[in-house]
């Protein structure tokens, strides 16, 4: 195991910066998700810590030192990629095991080291099956298999389940995870699916054209996102957000949308935001239907069984809304929503910048 560090990382391909100045420290053990749109960086970013791509400036550290000029194969790293890149004339046991025999490694330790591959990913009932006798998840856990018989230092995912389907994806998250927990290897996992990052990850990198937008826990990105696009882009569905600025009314400091000037509750003890131009954040399952709260017209009703999504017209605006609970109500109804005060997310409409 080692820890990995990146100091003011750059990249560019001829004269097109795509990665500017990323710095961040992964501690021994931990897994880290890089997160974002595609093309925001993260697959590149990944590519120079295995040494697929040079480095533009800034240095990379496994470990503490520098491998910047360290081909991939002494980096003692393993990577598994979003296409499995299995040899099709290869049975598994022969791909679990073809990076020992290129390092010309005993035979007993190559056996052994597949054999506890096998183990950990339940392949033993497959080791003698070629790639086109498996089915996608079991082709996923054989290209994990080839990068645990390894034993590097540091695991690279890049984006390695977009070729499954969603309940198989669901279930080979768990179970990469469940390696990780068991192995403790340092793990750099990179997606374009925040429930992926949100689920798996110890910390995410959240990315947006070249630059880390914000790093923290899952919990605290999803509580605190420090602007707009981290607030966008975590959490499903995503935030709802209108913009307005803060008036007041007999009962205290309220927002007023700016299409339709529609007044929504603000906390009593709101301070700082000013007159300023801001825009008001509320997650769909922070909503609740009730009296008290404001007006709004029901568009859309999507029951899933153990939830129920509602498309909701407030003016000219749209909100989403998750309830718990099962709900009669059907399109053209009119219901009150009000949102939990002390999970609103205020932000700066000029720089996007959340609100203390």
């Amino acid at each position: 195991m080692a820890s990995v560090g990146l100091r003011g990382i750059r990249k560019a391909f001829g004269g097109l910066e795509v990665i500017h100045g990323v710095s961040f420290d992964i501690q021994d053990g931990d897994f880290v998700t890089l997160v974002g749109p595609s093309g925001c960086g993260k697959s590149t970013l990944l590519r120079m810590i295995a040494g697929l791509e040079e480095v533009t400036a800034g240095e990379i550290l496994i470990d503490g030192k520098v491998v910047n000029d360290l081909p991939p194969k002494q980096r003692d790293i393993a990577m598994v990629f979003q296409n499995y890149a299995l040899y099709p004339h290869m049975t598994v046991s022969e791909n679990m095991a073809f990076s020992l025999k290129m390092r010309r490694a005993p035979r007993e330790t190559i056996a052994g080291s597949v054999q506890r591959a096998s183990g950990i990913l339940g392949l033993n009932a497959l080791l003698a099956r070629l790639p086109r006798q498996l089915s996608g998840g079991q082709r996923q856990r054989v290209a994990m298999g080839r990068a645990i018989v390894r034993d590097p230092k540091v695991f690279l995912f890049d984006e390695p389940l977009s070729n499954l389907d969603a309940k198989l994806r669901v279930q080979m998250r768990g179970e990469i995870r469940e390696l990780h927990q068991r192995l403790g290897t340092t793990t750099i996992y990179v997606t374009h699916d925040q429930i992926e990052a949100m689920t798996m990850a110890d910390r995410i990198v959240v990315m947006r054209d070249g630059v880390v937008e914000q790093i923290g826990e899952p919990l605290e990105l999803y509580d605190r996102p420090v602007n707009l696009f981290v607030a966008g882009f975590i959490g499903s569905p995503a935030m709802n957000m209108l913009s307005g600025h803060i008036g007041a009314n007999s009962g205290g400091p309220s927002f007023i949308v700016d299409k339709g000037g529609a007044h929504l509750p603000l906390p009593s003890n709101l301070r700082g935001a000013g007159e300023r131009p801001i825009v008001y954040g509320v997650r769909p399952e922070h909503l609740t239907v009730g009296a008290g709260g404001f007006p709004v017209t029901v568009a859309v009703v999507e029951p899933t069984g153990s939830e129920t999504h509602l498309l909701a017209r407030l003016g000219d605006e749209s909100l989403v809304v998750t309830l718990r609970d099962r709900i009669a109500v059907s399109p053209g109804d009119t219901i009150h929503l009000m949102p939990d005060l002390a999970k609103l997310h205020l932000f700066d409409s000029a720089n996007g910048m959340r609100l203390q």
